[in-house]
């Protein structure tokens, strides 16, 4: 039988990163979703205890950890604060990681030192305003001459694209186009970086979101953006490819961090229950609550279990996409869920944006979109069962 408990070092790595949240992130995590403010203090110290360089090896700066321990400390963070566990997770999975993938040595040891020190972050500029789940509809372009490439388009809901410490952005554009058999056009797309000091390229103001409030989300602008020829990265016309396969693993980091503010919202609320009275007793004491949290902790389970079994055969290098799918669709419908029921729990107070449960409900609608909304994983899971 399959064992679920953490070995020791995960074990040690998951407590550190969970006191780390509640005694450094939670008390400052009301302050920062109410100025939309975004936490170098707390990104600081999260880079100094190593967490932005937990996958990558020694090597370049990294921890020699694997995909799962960054996992554990997403799922610790998104307890008390989804905006810091994505800072994490897109600092890492989708700006540091396609580098580590797909980049060239000289590419490697360039950027990864710096990414994985985490005193500087990296944005994956994928989506366009036409160019959402449907990825190929990119039309940002990237034409070479001179040894340079020369991009322009525009993207959205960037993440990490415009903080004072972001130096580079990858961005997918249409390098060339082939013809069909039947005719039809088939776009060349590839993935190049660019540094953020780069003439033409602008991160336009800040999206007023709905919550992640203390994450920086840009749209980006690229006007005859030029960049040398070797700034693209993997091969050429494989940048569509090689960002579908940094989602599968970026949906095992996603999916712990929908884990941990499913946790969160069971955490709260069980304590809160033991706390409120109402008709001479504890609210916890009533069936009707005590089912409702029951419930909830049943969500956070499954989902754990879920993201748990994807990485293990993501990291024994056994197919995962399937499995991946899984675990974000059902952590990211465990968070939800789990936030309007805390929000019922608390009544009143719910709906205070102080208390975290509040800001659990304004989080947690983004987890069935970003990063493969929930319809994307049924197409995934249904195309695996033949469908």
């Amino acid at each position: 039988m399959p064992d679920f408990e953490l070995s020791e070092d995960y074990q040690v790595l998951s407590d550190t990163v969970r006191e780390f949240a509640d005694e450094v992130v939670a008390p400052v995590s009301a302050k920062h979703d109410e100025e939309h403010s975004f936490p170098y203090e707390i990104v600081s110290q999260m880079a100094d205890m190593g967490l932005f360089g937990l996958p990558f090896p020694e090597e370049f700066g990294g921890m020699g950890g694997d995909y799962f321990a960054l996992a554990l400390a997403l799922e610790q963070l998104g307890r008390v604060d989804q905006s810091v566990a994505i800072t994490l997770e897109a600092g890492v999975s989708l700006g540091a990681m396609p580098i580590h993938r797909f980049g060239n040595a000289a590419q490697k040891e360039e950027w990864l030192p710096l990414l994985a020190s985490g005193k500087a972050l990296a944005g994956f500029g994928l989506t366009e305003p036409e160019a959402g789940s449907d990825a190929g509809g990119t039309k940002t372009t990237a034409k070479l001459g001179g040894g340079e490439w020369v991009i322009n388009g525009n993207k959205e809901f960037i993440t990490n694209s415009g903080t004072d410490i972001t130096r580079l952005v990858t961005v997918t554009a249409v390098t060339g186009q082939d013809e069909r058999p039947d005719g039809s056009i088939k776009k060349e797309i590839s993935t190049i970086l660019v540094p953020t000091n780069t003439p033409g390229f602008k991160a336009e103001k800040a999206y007023n979101k709905v919550g992640w409030n203390a994450s920086d989300t840009h749209p980006l602008t690229l006007d005859n953006v030029h960049v040398p020829e070797e700034n693209l990265l993997g091969t050429r016309g494989r940048g569509y490819a090689n960002f579908l396969s940094i989602l599968d693993e970026g949906r095992i980091a996603i999916a712990a961090l929908a884990v941990g503010a499913a946790q969160g919202c069971v955490d709260q609320s069980v304590k809160y229950a033991k706390e409120r009275s109402a008709f001479g007793q504890n609210i916890g004491k009533y069936q009707a609550i005590a089912f409702k949290i029951a419930r909830m902790e049943a969500r956070a389970h499954t989902a754990r279990l879920a993201y748990y079994d994807a990485a293990a055969r993501m990291l024994a290098g056994k197919p995962f996409k399937t499995q991946a799918a899984i675990a974000k669709m059902v952590a990211g419908e465990a968070a939800m869920d789990n936030a309007r029921d805390a929000t019922q729990v608390f009544g009143g107070y719910g709906f205070i944006n102080e208390f975290t449960v509040a800001r659990h409900y304004r989080d947690s609608k983004i987890l069935e979109v970003g990063e493969g909304t929930t319809e994307v994983q049924l197409m995934l899971i249904a195309r695996e069962l033949g469908l």
